[in-house]
């Protein structure tokens, strides 16, 4: 642990750097195949669960029935095939669609005699497709809405290329969840819903803090010749990476806990719901806030005249140094002083002089 935590002090510094924004291509192919598959899994369709297509719940309590026996029992009763799960309270939860002929008091009586149980403890609820729709619609439109005052927050806050930058990642991380729900075959339900939401509120954090950085470093960087918007920006990526590690960890964990033992240990079928959500939009993020959002928005930045020109700049100054051999200065991280030279800089240029003297260069010191 004390090594990596000093690997993130290394990092912050300046003194180690991983080139994601100069990959970005490499990240890209990536993220192309993922959504893709993603894509392919879209196509073959959602299993909407029953809050959003219609149908009957059937709540079962008896003590000792399993979710094998309670599908053996309602198998028996409906032809349409139902979708048994438990609950939290340790009820069984029985699910059939509109497409079954029979009606709901015949199927309520026919699983309480099959699993063996009074009419009573039996407990029906009918839910039609228009109110199912109606929830569809409600959801498409809070996602659309979320969507637009993201936009216009990091477009007021920061910058339109900024925004469009985290958009782009918001929607690779939603199509990449949604994708791996129809690969896998879990149910989408309301609370299917609520963790896309969430996962979305976590990746446009994890990306504004990366961006907030980027900002920083970023600030009068034209006035210097030493360093290009791009390597700014990774330099800005490299000091919040074990950040955006650190938290992402933490909070797969107790989501882990949920999907796998709750979910898949214990039995509880309907903490799949949320916690799938979760688990692959937490990883999704803090992918696209590294691999995706802040590459992106450096190549937009890289379009703009003035950081055209800077680059040009860079690349002409460090042609000049190495045609006289020396080692050109380059910075990794920080935003420029009044002096136009970036502050904040532990080592870099410390290293260059110290390689000046070494080859036997005088010292102006005395």
């Amino acid at each position: 642990m004390s090594r990596f935590s000093n690997l993130g002090h290394r990092l912050y510094q300046g003194e180690v750097s991983f080139d994601f924004v100069g990959r970005r291509k490499l990240w890209y192919s990536i993220s192309g195949v993922i959504v893709l598959v993603a894509a392919i899994g879209l196509a073959m369709g959602l299993h909407l669960g029953i809050e959003f297509k219609g149908g009957s719940v059937y709540t079962v309590a008896k003590p000792g029935l399993t979710v094998s026996q309670a599908q053996e029992k309602a198998d028996q009763v409906v032809s349409s095939h139902p979708l048994v799960q438990s609950t939290d309270n340790g009820k069984i939860r029985i699910q059939v669609s509109t497409e079954e002929p029979k009606s709901s008091d015949e199927v309520r009586s026919q699983l309480a005699e099959k699993i063996g149980v009074p009419l009573d403890t039996v407990e029906a609820q009918v839910i039609g497709p228009s109110w199912g729709k109606q929830i569809s619609n409600k959801a498409l439109t809070g996602l659309i809405i979320f969507m637009i005052l993201v936009t216009a927050y990091l477009a007021i806050a920061f910058e339109w290329r900024m925004a469009v930058a985290a958009l782009v990642a918001l929607i690779h991380d939603l199509l990449i969840t949604i994708g791996v729900y129809a690969l896998v075959g879990f149910e989408v339900t309301p609370g299917t819903v609520i963790g896309f939401l969430t996962i979305l509120g976590y990746s446009l954090y994890d990306t504004v803090v990366v961006f907030d950085t980027v900002k920083e470093n970023t600030k009068g960087l034209t006035k210097q010749n030493k360093l290009t918007y791009s390597e700014a920006a990774n330099a800005g990526l490299n000091q919040t990476l074990v950040r955006s590690l650190n938290t992402t960890v933490v909070a797969l964990l107790p989501v882990a806990a949920l999907l796998f033992i709750g979910g898949g240990i214990l039995g509880a079928g309907t903490l799949n719901d949320i916690s799938l959500a979760l688990f692959i939009g937490l990883a999704a993020g803090a992918y696209s806030s590294i691999c995706v959002a802040t590459p992106l928005l450096a190549q937009l930045k890289e379009e703009q005249p003035e950081l055209k020109a800077l680059r040009k700049r860079v690349l002409q100054h460090r042609a000049a140094a190495a045609a006289k051999g020396e080692v050109a200065d380059a910075v990794s991280e920080g935003e420029l002083a009044e002096d136009g030279q970036p502050a904040g800089m532990v080592g870099q240029r410390g290293r260059a002089a110290g390689t000046s003297r070494a080859k036997g260069r005088p010292s102006t010191k005395r």
